[in-house]
């Protein structure tokens, strides 16, 4: 019986690699819903492709143009968040990929929970933003997460079998981002052209730059602490400039779980939408006398100040990670538009931080307010060192 699938962000870097699996696998798979943000020509070429029963796109100016372009096709179209919270539980859905971009991917994912749908999660800033709360929605749903992220996966999949008891320690592994061997002072200099050459991943802006200054690494260590409901300090993360092994589990008993591949994304995706079932050609394979060394290195919070900012929001808790998440997606979008300088976006995050009310004990509304301000806060902070 094929699996129906929403694919929020389908015209993003995961939502196409989605819809490649999906293709190859007709018997197994069918795109039912399909939404983007504002890339509405690749919507509606994705829509013409796949036939799915509905296409979002978030932009209300760009409604128009997808609505005229379907409608001969009898597809049913929509825009707006609602439509996306209303698509994520929706009857004609069994999965829910939610590929969308920072904080966008809340309240859908909160949406699926609520109708019971399984989630193959590749937004990690739901986790990060609202671990704590997703994870209290979770224990009354019958909703199953499959992490997508190349980390998460790695880790669930080296979990499986496993007693969680026995688990000293998650590793998480970092390619180090383009800037892993430059200096401090050159990359004060670097500009987002340099940022954007990532060395190992084809990923989007936002998250490439995320990767370039390591908050990516910080959020994933965040995001583990919740999918995996272990404590901080049995988190850690470790430079591996050849991106191979996608991240490790350390056992008690001083075995050392990992998962190797090569960095294609389609490997997660897979068994995310498989649930954990192995199915052939999804990737390349990785020839290890090719590679030849895999090496390690500890990350360097001095020239990569936002690292740290994962041990600081679990120690503080509360709503501090939705204000950093909210103050980063206004940071980097200043940053690729040039109007602030690369280590500007660490000075704004912790600037928000200070300016943005501590709630301990943050519920859904809290969320969304807490985004709200801290998005003014941010904007107001790149204002003033323009």
């Amino acid at each position: 019986m094929q699996k129906k699938i929403a694919v929020l962000g389908s015209t993003g870097s995961i939502g196409t690699q989605t819809l490649d699996i999906i293709a190859a696998a007709p018997e197994r798979y069918r795109a039912s819903v399909l939404a983007a943000g504002s890339r509405v020509d690749d919507l509606i070429a994705q829509a013409i492709r796949h036939r799915p029963d509905l296409a979002i796109i978030a932009r209300e100016d760009l409604y128009p143009q997808l609505r005229d372009a379907l409608m001969p096709l009898g597809i049913a179209t929509a825009t707006g968040p609602d439509a996306l919270r209303q698509a994520a539980a929706a009857d004609n859905v069994d999965t829910v990929v939610t590929a969308t971009v920072g904080y966008s991917g809340l309240e859908p994912t909160i949406a699926a929970i609520a109708a019971g749908k399984d989630i193959a999660l590749a937004n990690k800033e739901t986790m990060v933003v609202a671990g704590s709360y997703i994870n209290r929605l979770l224990a009354s749903s019958r909703t199953r997460i499959y992490p997508v992220d190349s980390e998460h996966s790695a880790i669930y999949q080296c979990l499986k079998g496993e007693d969680p008891a026995k688990v000293r320690r998650l590793i998480i592994t970092a390619s180090g981002g383009p800037f892993r061997t430059w200096s401090k002072g050159a990359i004060a200099r670097a500009t987002a052209t340099d940022a954007l050459r990532h060395p190992n991943w084809s990923m989007g802006a936002k998250i490439t730059i995320d990767s370039a200054t390591m908050l990516n690494k910080a959020f994933e260590i965040i995001e583990a602490r919740w999918l995996f409901d272990m404590q901080p300090d049995k988190i850690s993360a470790i430079v591996h400039p050849q991106s191979i092994i996608h991240s490790m589990v350390e056992f008690t008993d001083g075995a050392i779980k990992a998962q190797l591949g090569v960095p294609d994304m389609r490997l997660p995706i897979a068994y995310a939408l498989g649930e954990s079932v192995r199915y052939e050609g999804v990737s390349d394979f990785c020839d290890l006398l090719e590679v030849g060394t895999l090496t390690f290195e500890q990350p360097d919070e001095e020239r990569f100040p936002c690292f740290g900012l994962a041990k600081y929001c679990l120690n503080r808790g509360g709503n501090t990670a939705c204000v950093v998440n909210a103050a980063n997606e206004i940071a980097v979008a200043a940053f690729l538009n040039g109007r602030i300088t690369f280590n500007d976006i660490y000075t704004i995050i912790t600037s928000a931080i200070e300016r943005v009310d501590f709630i301990a004990n943050p519920d859904y509304n809290d969320f969304v307010q807490t985004n709200a301000i801290a998005r003014r806060v941010a904007s107001e902070i790149v204002e003033s060192i323009n």
